[in-house]
């Protein structure tokens, strides 16, 4: 992209945890100009629920970003729907890879207004409406393989002491536990229903810090790890309550998101020539929260700790225990309504 001398660098915001990322950073050239340095590491020695694989199906092939990233249909298919892949130079090396991407510039999504998550949730009817091109190297089985490999204190739904915790019991409301046994229990129907609906190409990972608006008003998506076969609207249904559980969106507008959200993914597929039937993929949406099935536990193991975070930084434990708490109970709730529509 340049070959000015390097003067600065930044580390940016990224999952720690995942073996396929080494660094992400902003670099500053001499003459000012910046771009985001990206290298991903082959498998070595790569353990847990955040291991790199090798295979170009698996929901964590170290590979898919550089294939992504080189695939002039996927750019132009994104192009046509008013989204942006950034451009990218591609290094390779024996067992790493750099990605060098433009620095887009813009409003964040973790600051979009209604309007702005509208119009997003529209660009991504529009991409996804029409069926793509098979890609050797894009993810099968993500919801089920990514949400079930997690380490998880399960253990802690049936523990009365770990519900009594303070942070708990001042910030859930008492029918949390109940509903959330509920899903648990339909889990693998929830995640055998989202397996039947109908298909798309889904980035995977689509929640609001992986988008910018650039001041034209292009939507420029980012983190292209994950990419591959999805229940169509599965992406919406990640977005949503994702925008919540990391503070990014307000508990108490939950509904009003959902409603915007999917009402104009609905006009983007229909914009761009989709005629299926939108409640199969309202149903997509509902069940495909069935992703998160492992937080609640999650957050039981960690009510006692003395700071929380909330995408890696410092927060309030009673205001993102509450914010969490009444996301927990939408997804519930929509995870119920979504098995009682399949059975009509």
């Amino acid at each position: 992209m340049t070959a000015q001398p390097e003067v600065g660098t930044a580390t940016l915001r990224h999952n720690p945890l995942n073996a396929v990322t080494a660094t992400v950073e902003r670099i500053t050239y001499a003459d000012g100009r910046t771009a985001v340095r990206k290298q991903l590491q082959s498998p070595v020695d790569s353990t847990g629920p955040w291991a790199a694989s090798t295979d170009p199906r698996h929901w964590n092939y170290w590979r898919r970003e550089l294939e992504a990233y080189q695939d002039d249909e996927l750019r132009g298919r994104l192009a046509d729907a008013g989204l942006v892949l950034p451009e990218a130079e591609v290094e390779e090396r024996p067992d790493s890879a750099v990605l060098l991407m433009e620095d887009i510039g813009g409003t964040s999504g973790t600051q979009f207004s209604l309007a702005e998550h509208a119009a997003l949730a529209r660009a991504c009817g529009r991409w996804q409406a029409r069926p793509a091109a098979e890609r050797p190297w894009t993810s099968t089985g993500f919801l089920r393989n990514y949400s079930t490999t997690r380490d998880v204190p399960w253990h802690l739904m049936t523990d009365d002491a770990a519900w009594q915790q303070p942070l708990i019991r001042e910030t859930w409301s008492s029918e949390l536990r109940e509903a959330w046994t509920r899903l648990l229990a339909h889990r693998d129907a929830l995640l055998d229903l989202v397996a039947t609906l109908p298909r798309a190409t889904c980035h995977l990972d689509f929640w609001v810090s992986n988008v910018i608006q650039r001041p034209t008003g292009e939507l420029a998506l980012f983190d292209w790890s994950f990419i591959g076969d999805g229940a169509l609207g599965e992406d919406i249904g990640n977005y949503i309550p994702d925008a919540v559980f990391d503070l990014f969106w307000p508990a108490e507008r939950l509904p009003e998101l959902a409603d915007t959200c999917i009402a104009n993914y609905l006009d983007g597929l229909h914009e761009a020539g989709w005629r299926g039937d939108p409640d199969q993929v309202r149903l997509a949406v509902m069940a495909s929260t069935v992703k998160y099935a492992w937080l609640l536990p999650g957050l039981l193991g960690r009510a006692s700790d003395a700071s929380h975070n909330a995408y890696h930084r410092q927060v309030d434990s009673r205001y993102l225990f509450h914010q969490r708490g009444q996301g927990l109970a939408f997804v519930a709730d929509w995870c119920a309504e979504a098995l009682s529509r399949a059975r009509r």
